[in-house]
């Protein structure tokens, strides 16, 4: 079978687009698809044509210049002249996998027949995404409200042989690449530079990507956090599923079952204990890891309705004969998202940090910094400085975005979602989160060493064994930073190998 993505109106699933990302799947417009983009422009162009009907952004200026009519032989300059005045980001570029997903998203959009847009101006996207020519996107410049505007603009500005754009890895002018692939720049007609520049796919993008990593280093928390109770000698006692029953958030049910299920068949968590109780960062695993995957799932929820929806304006309906200017472009439900998930990645590498402050206390038989011959040697005492100050970091970074609001447009948009910074923000605290667990998986394995010959459970002696390959036990002091970038990498090539049910 070919590896390519057919584009329809069905809706794209979490599983869906993860393939089409792992797999780098070309797409493809359906035939369905290519008749309701037709349809809808013949349907505007109609409109126009009958003449003496004024549009938004079709036949007037944009934002506080929305009185303005423009000339009927001016809608395609005034469609190129909205994506260069508008092409204003600022700052680092976007990750290439985020543009990506920009270029992806932006074609579902337009796809679904009510932008209006000409077939051969999403034809150009496609093309785009297949040859993984992907333009230059700076960090800064959309409100999240009257669409990503800045950041769609640069998106755009390749289809008009401008710009620039990674190609083959290189940078290069857009304009150069565009003739070496035999491409005339797109020559926009009514309503299209809105239609590209109106809309949440700069959010969007770095929502589905923020989801997906973060959908993995969840069970990867709780796959290091059950290999951390176990190396402090914890109890197993508090993830009874009856203590769960009686306060049923699915989060914390879920996350329960998932650590009783990790360390079946362990020798340290079924021996005796001398302690009646464990501190908060283990007992309460079920209760912080379970509300941050409740947050989780609400965002995954809101993020696959965003990217199956058209969130330019004005949207147009053929069947109904109605062009209507509304406000699907503004990103309140994408900021909250945003701000709630950034909260939820955080918490997770908050109470990570604390089990490894826990694992270097010197209690529980484990020796102080976990190394045979503190004072000499400082051991592991560094590492936790390290994820403390990231800790700190993302507390400072979810500060919400949301709730944030600054006047533009000389006040015709007069409420924006700042969205757009809720996401650069939620990006930072996923990158803080898994050097935090990183580093806590360092910490864990390290003091598992020290109660052999007894074992932990089947399933993480094999994880452990696995990362042994990769970063060696410490015996004595040595420069420790290359470890810990490694432990990263481990957790980003390793897959979690949970059960579905779990």
């Amino acid at each position: 079978m070919k590896n390519v993505h057919l584009i329809t109106t069905e809706e794209i699933g979490w599983e869906k687009i993860s393939q089409i990302i792992s797999r780098r799947q070309k797409i493809e417009l359906s035939g369905e698809v290519i008749e309701k983009i037709n349809k809808c422009r013949e349907y505007l162009d109609r409109r126009l044509d009958s003449g003496g009907e004024v549009l938004y952004g079709i036949n007037t200026g944009f934002g506080s210049l929305c009185n303005t009519v423009i000339p009927r032989d001016q809608l395609g300059l005034l469609q190129k002249n909205l994506v260069m005045s508008h092409a204003c980001g600022m700052g680092e570029e976007v990750p290439a996998e985020i543009t990506r997903l920009m270029l992806l998203l932006k074609v579902q959009s337009l796809s679904y027949g009510n932008s209006g847009v000409q077939l051969k101006t999403v034809r150009r996207l496609v093309d785009m995404y297949n040859h993984d020519i992907l333009p230059v996107v700076l960090t800064y410049g959309s409100l999240g409200a009257s669409g990503d505007l800045a950041p769609l603009a640069h998106l755009s500005l390749p289809l008009l042989g401008m710009g620039e754009v990674y190609m083959k890895g290189k940078r290069r002018e857009a304009a150069g690449v565009l003739s070496e692939m035999g491409w005339e720049p797109i020559e926009l007609q009514s309503k299209e530079g809105l239609a590209l520049l109106n809309g949440t796919q700069f959010m969007s993008a770095y929502g589905v990507y923020l989801c997906l990593r973060v959908f993995k280093l969840s069970r990867l928390a709780d796959i290091i956090g059950a290999l951390s109770l176990d190396a402090f000698d914890g109890r197993i006692e508090p993830f009874h599923e009856l203590v769960q029953l009686i306060r049923p958030h699915q989060g914390q049910i879920g996350t329960a079952a998932r650590i009783r299920w990790l360390l079946e068949g362990s020798e340290l968590i079924s021996r005796p204990k001398e302690h009646i109780q464990d501190p908060y960062s283990f007992r309460c695993i079920p209760q912080v890891h379970g509300a941050s995957r409740d947050s989780i799932n609400y965002v995954a929820y809101v993020f696959q309705r965003e990217i199956n929806s058209v969130t330019d304006n004005p949207t147009i309906f053929p069947e109904e004969e109605m062009i209507i200017s509304a406000g699907n472009f503004h990103g309140q439900p994408l900021a909250l998202a945003l701000d709630n998930l950034a909260i939820a990645m955080s918490e997770i590498g908050n109470i990570s940090e604390r089990r490894t402050y826990q694992l270097l206390s010197g209690s529980r038989g484990l020796p102080p910094f976990l190394v045979a011959n503190p004072g000499l040697n400082s051991g592991f005492m560094i590492p936790q400085y390290t994820a403390a100050s990231m800790v700190s970091h993302n507390k400072q970074l979810c500060t919400p975005s949301s709730v944030d609001s600054i006047e533009s447009s000389q006040g015709q948009e007069d409420h924006v979602s700042m969205g757009a910074n809720a996401a650069i923000k939620a990006y930072g605290v996923m990158l803080n989160l898994e050097r935090i667990l990183a580093i806590e998986l360092y910490n864990a394995a390290q003091a598992l060493e020290f109660r052999r010959p007894a074992k932990t459970s089947p399933f993480l002696e094999g994880f452990v064994k696995a990362y042994r390959e990769k970063v060696p036990f410490v015996d004595e002091d040595k420069v420790m930073f290359g470890d810990m970038e490694v432990s990263v990498q481990f957790l980003r090539g390793v897959e979690p190998g949970l059960p579905e049910e779990v």
